[in-house]
């Protein structure tokens, strides 16, 4: 197949219809950014059955629509065609009728999307397949985009398989599988649901039998319950009369008691009256009593009360008066501790005193000393430094002098080597014969392109014959596929009959329908004849049978003009004896003759027609109306039997056509098996012209290689002999130079001498700092002790002088409290 055209319409920038041709060969399109270049891509992308709104880069599939300007309306659809060539007949069978075929997708605004391929609706699934096919799609690595490229450089194996599978054709199969698949795993769902409702269905099959039995057993317990509560209702009936004469007999006791209880009660409200008269004074004396109680208990409980804070006082007295015992006993012991610490800081403080006063001397004595020893460290480091200087500069003339002749010899050696090198090289290089091998590895190309252009010829016969032997199994396989639909519609046909019928179930007493053929036709007739009793056996173990009875020579004959039924009947022997009189008195008339013919009837006779009416000699009259069971039950017999027939024809249409198409599929199978060995001649043969064609570029390459390899080497060999003239001479100067340099083994001594005279300086130097730092810190740390000790006599002389006051005070407290306590 091969893209021929592409139509747009409303599609996203291209709101009036457009068309694009694609010639053969390349088709470009040229033009500035944002005249809608990607929109064209992303149509074909569309088309092919592209899902994601986000791969043409939009919010929603919506938006593919054209969405108006300040000119233009939004249109509400947008459609693009893609017309494909198909005149090799490589599309799926389905759509392979045609050479051309013309692939849609329209979509309405909020309504969805809908493919059509020649006009006829199909899946989005079947175009996504028909391009798989094809080695395209909407996804396919053959539709390039923008960063693909490195995307594929970059791809894991899975995504490198799939640009194979696609470069070999296989792709829709893939599709075809997954699909497959899909169906298979939908199908095996379905099954296990429907095992899952058969399970459901037995269960509630068991549930309905046990409350089938529960609901028998509930009726027998109602019954028997009703009838035990209507004997539980009598017996309350009998205890309740008996218990009524009882209560009227109490009730008649209970009046007596209540007349003689009155009389009581009047002989006790009279002496209630004599003693209410009395009890006023009584209460009056009482309440005088009870109050002088509650005077008296008042104060005997304000009594308690004085007394228990008169004892809670004295407790809280005594312990005050043995608290200031002990802090008076403490204010004393606080005097003597005063006394002995101001006695001990005065004697401290004349100490320190005395060593401050020499300690300035000491300071400027250990200060001298110092600014002596740091003059004699610096006169010290200026000589070292000059010493240092003068050998640094000997050595670093020396280390130059060295290098430069260390050098100098380095460079002499190395043209040396490069020479001796450069020389082997050209010589290797003048040695190797690469004319000859150029000519051998022309030779081989020029073979290798011959013998692919044979493969290439017979690469394309095959392919032809592969062409024609697919185009003959899909010819063979059209009628193949309507015989084998006709057939399994036959079949289907037939087995739903024999389930119908239930033809060759094991019944105990199978009808004499069973055992009846009726002629085409007749089937309603027989059925309106007989009804219902067709569904009877012929069996006289049966409780209702055709017990059969022969025909005499005294049964009435049929009016003239009428048709004995039975002859238009089949009947096994054992149903022609049950139905032979029976059907011997049945008449088959025309509709219309009918009612002529029925006045005419003997008794136990009866008339009927083709289309189901009856007459019976009783004046009894039923017009036909509807096919009874009976003549339905007939008519699929004999259409079960056609189907029978019908089944034989087609198996064998199948099987002849089956073996056409296995035998074209085993011509495509052996075309195709030629065609392979063809591609594989022709991907070898190219493979050895590929091989051919670098050797020969490599032979070119190394002749070129050498040709300038020996060039350079003759200009190399130049400037190295140059290089090596020029080395020598500077050799010979490194040389002379290092041997006029004058030692240095003087300047070492010196510079020894002046290290340790440095050494000494700075070690008294740093005695001589740490003796004055530390006189400067002991005399810090007296001034700072001198300070903390007039603070802590002012402490003490101020807690001394107030121990006097606090112990007069606490002996006041003391006095006050025990003249409290007494």
């Amino acid at each position: 197949m091969k893209f021929t055209r592409l139509r747009l319409t409303g599609f996203k920038t291209f709101v009036e219809p457009t068309d694009m041709l694609i010639e053969p060969g390349l088709t470009g399109i040229v033009g500035p950014n944002g005249c809608g270049k990607s929109n064209l891509v992303e149509a074909m992308r569309w088309v092919m059955g592209e899902s994601s709104y986000k791969a043409m880069r939009a919010e929603g599939m919506d938006d593919v629509i054209f969405a108006g300007t300040n000119n233009r309306p939004a249109r509400n659809s947008a459609e693009v065609v893609l017309f494909l060539d198909n005149a090799e007949r490589s599309a799926p069978a389905l759509f392979n009728d045609s050479d051309r075929l013309e692939v849609s997708r329209r979509i309405e605004r909020e309504a969805g999307s809908a493919y059509r391929i020649n006009g006829r609706e199909v899946r989005a699934r079947d175009v996504q397949i028909l391009f798989a096919d094809a080695s395209s799609g909407a996804r396919s690595p053959a539709m390039v985009r923008q960063g693909q490229i490195g995307e594929l450089v970059g791809a894991k194996p899975s995504a490198r398989r799939r640009i194979l599978e696609e470069a070999a054709g296989v792709a829709g199969l893939h599709a075809r599988r997954h699909e497959a698949e899909m169906r298979l795993r939908a199908a095996e769902s379905n099954l296990l649901r429907l095992d899952d409702v058969i399970g459901q269905l037995g269960t509630q099959l068991d549930a309905l039998r046990r409350q089938s039995r529960q609901a028998g057993r509930y009726r027998l317990l109602s019954t028997e319950i009703r009838r035990l509560e209507a004997t539980r209702l009598w017996l309350r009936w009998l205890e309740a009369s008996a218990a009524i004469g009882e209560a009227e007999r109490a009730l008649d006791l209970s009046v007596r008691a209540v007349a003689e209880r009155t009389l009581h009660q009047g002989e006790a409200a009279r002496r209630a009256a004599v003693a209410a008269h009395v009890l006023p004074p009584l209460r009056e004396a009482a309440a005088a009593a009870g109050a002088a109680l509650q005077r008296l208990t008042l104060a005997g409980g304000e009594l308690d009360r004085e007394e228990a804070r008169a004892a809670a006082r004295r407790t809280e007295l005594d312990r005050r008066l043995a608290q200031l015992a002990g802090d008076m006993e403490r204010e004393r012991a606080l005097a003597l501790d005063a006394a002995g610490v101001l006695a001990r800081l005065t004697d401290e403080a004349a100490a320190l005193e005395a060593a401050q006063a020499g300690a300035g001397d000491e300071e400027h004595a250990a200060a001298a000393v110092r600014d002596e020893a740091a003059r004699a460290v610096g006169e010290s480091e200026a000589a070292f430094a000059q010493a240092t200087a003068r050998h640094a500069e000997r050595a670093a003339q020396r280390g130059t002098l060295e290098r430069s002749r260390r050098e100098a010899t380095d460079r002499l050696a190395r043209p040396d080597r490069d020479l001796a090198a450069l020389t082997a090289q050209y010589e290797a290089l003048r040695r190797d014969d690469a004319g000859t091998v150029l000519g051998q590895r022309r030779a081989a190309a020029e073979t290798a392109v011959a013998a692919l252009a044979a493969t290439e010829a017979a690469g394309l016969e095959a392919e032809a014959a592969h062409a024609s032997a697919r185009a003959a199994l899909d010819q063979a396989r059209r009628p193949l596929g309507e015989a084998e639909k006709r057939l399994q519609r036959l079949d289907a046909e037939a087995r739903a009959l024999i389930k119908l019928l239930d033809v060759g179930s094991a019944r105990r007493w199978p009808p004499v329908l069973d055992a009846l053929r009726v002629a085409r036709g007749y089937e309603a007739a027989l059925g309106a004849a007989l009804g219902d009793d067709l569904d009877a056996p012929a069996d006289a173990a049966a409780p209702a049978h055709w017990a059969g009875s022969a025909t005499s020579l005294d049964d009435p004959p049929l009016p003239e003009g009428a048709a004995a039924l039975g002859g238009f009947i089949e009947a096994t022997p054992a149903a022609q004896a049950a139905l032979g009189r029976r059907l011997a008195q049945i008449g088959l008339v025309e509709r219309a003759e009918g009612g002529r013919l029925a006045a005419r009837l003997r008794p136990g006779q009866r008339l009927v027609s083709r289309q189901g009416d009856i007459w019976r000699w009783d004046g009894f009259t039923a017009a036909a109306e509807a096919p009874t069971a009976a003549a339905r039950r007939l008519s699929e017999r004999n259409r079960l039997a056609d189907i029978e027939a019908e089944l034989l024809d087609a198996r064998a249409a199948v099987a002849r056509l089956r073996a056409d198409v296995e035998a074209a599929d085993a011509a495509l199978r052996a075309a195709g098996s030629r065609e392979n060995a063809a591609r594989e001649a022709r991907r070898s043969a190219a493979r050895a012209e590929e091989a051919t064609r670098e050797q020969l570029a490599r032979a070119e390459r190394a002749g070129a290689e050498q040709a300038a390899r020996l060039a350079a080497l003759t200009e190399s060999r130049t400037r190295f002999e140059g290089e090596r003239r020029s080395a020598a001479e500077a050799a010979d100067a490194a040389e002379r130079a290092f041997a006029e340099l004058p030692a240095s083994a003087g300047l070492e001594a010196v510079l020894a001498e002046v290290r340790a005279e440095l050494a000494q300086h700075r070690a008294a130097l740093a005695e001589a700092r740490a003796s004055a730092d530390a006189l400067t810190r002991e005399r810090a740390q007296r001034q700072r002790r001198l300070e903390a000790i007039g603070e802590e006599r002012g402490a003490w002389v101020t807690r001394a002088g107030g121990t006097g006051e606090r112990l007069a005070a606490l002996e006041a407290r003391r006095t006050e409290a025990a003249t409290e306590r007494a």
